[in-house]
């Protein structure tokens, strides 16, 4: 037992890096350069999530629809867990937009309609062992995603109603 205890501490030590490493793996170089790109502009970054989970999604869609070829199982399963992985990483945005107060007000709404779009679609895929549990993980991530963006929806709402955003001469909304 003693011999196991600097290994598992080795072993635990890595888990977050490993889970960091997930999350790289799940952008290709494109995406991770929009994100570097709207690093400052909080809506902006939102609606580049969206458009990542959009392309997973079609994927999964068109994997589902299409013709039967080998190893589509796997590739469901592959884009379900780039999914969740995506997901993960938007909500983390949005748990460090919420109390810093940064708009992202325009991108909430459109946010909820992928949502709904999301979910029939990962719900789509005939039932397989290969890829219900990503599944599954998938469909509890877009709940979560769902609660964080109304819950932050009515944050923005109430926050901004009590300070409204400063304007520059030209009517602009400058970013703070």
């Amino acid at each position: 037992m003693p011999r196991l205890l600097p290994i598992l501490c080795v072993i635990l030590s890595l888990a977050p890096s490993l889970r960091a490493q997930d999350r790289e793996d799940a952008l290709s170089q494109k995406e991770i350069e929009q994100l570097r790109d709207t690093n400052r502009m909080p809506s902006e970054r939102v609606l580049a999530f969206v458009r990542f989970l959009d392309d997973r999604t079609e994927t999964i869609r068109k994997l589902s629809t299409g013709p039967r070829r080998p190893g589509r199982e796997q590739d469901i399963h592959d884009a379900m867990e780039q999914f969740v992985s995506i997901t993960d990483s938007l909500e983390d945005n949005l748990n460090e937009y919420g109390p810093r107060h940064r708009d992202v007000r325009k991108a909430l709404p459109k946010l909820l309609r992928a949502i709904d779009r999301w979910t029939s679609i990962i719900k789509s895929p005939p039932d397989d062992d290969a890829y219900n549990v990503s599944r599954k993980l998938a469909l509890e991530s877009i709940r979560d995603l769902r609660e964080d963006t109304e819950h932050l929806i009515d944050e923005q709402k109430t926050w901004f109603a009590a300070h409204p955003p400063q304007k520059d001469s030209e009517g602009n909304v400058i970013e703070q």
